[in-house]
């Protein structure tokens, strides 16, 4: 159920949350400035859903493998680890180094020259986090459907006894 609320909370909020903060009726109320600090307020959320859907998922194929004795695959773990890995790095790295190429762009200090090229790099990293978030939301939709089915082995949920 995790990997299903996670998944659909990040497609939500990838097509239908953030493009709202730049659409022209935004810019109009709240100007550019505004409309691209709170889409930065709430990607800080975005990222934060995504640590913690990450450790419940983390913990839940832990669990699994001691309690129950069921084996990691190694495909299924690895797409956990790379969901983790890029929602680390896009929290933790891309996130704030957008957030100061938008101080510098908009800055009442900056020179010109350092606007133009904040704007460049802000344009190039938004790039490359937009590139990350959907092969994020691609080991997403993969890993969410790989742990709603069975396993090719036969039953889904085992009988055995915890084991402590």
């Amino acid at each position: 159920m995790n990997a299903t609320v996670w998944l659909g909370a990040a497609l939500f909020f990838t097509f239908g949350i953030a493009p709202a903060f730049f659409t022209p009726e935004m810019k109009h109320l709240l100007g550019d400035i505004y409309s691209g600090l709170v889409a930065q307020m709430v990607l800080e959320r975005y990222f934060m859903l995504h640590y913690c859907c990450s450790a419940i998922a983390l913990i839940h194929q832990l669990a699994e493998w001691v309690y129950l004795g069921k084996r990691l695959h190694r495909f299924t773990f690895g797409l956990l680890v790379a969901i983790i890995v890029f929602s680390v790095a896009g929290g933790a790295v891309l996130t704030p180094k957008l957030k100061d190429y938008f101080k510098v762009r908009y800055s009442a200090q900056a020179s010109a020259v350092e606007k133009e090229e904040a704007k460049a790099a802000f344009r190039k990293w938004h790039g490359v986090s937009q590139v990350m978030n959907l092969a994020l939301l691609l080991c997403l939709a993969t890993f969410a459907v790989r742990v709603s089915l069975p396993p090719p082995n036969g039953t889904r949920f085992t009988t055995g006894k915890f084991r402590s």
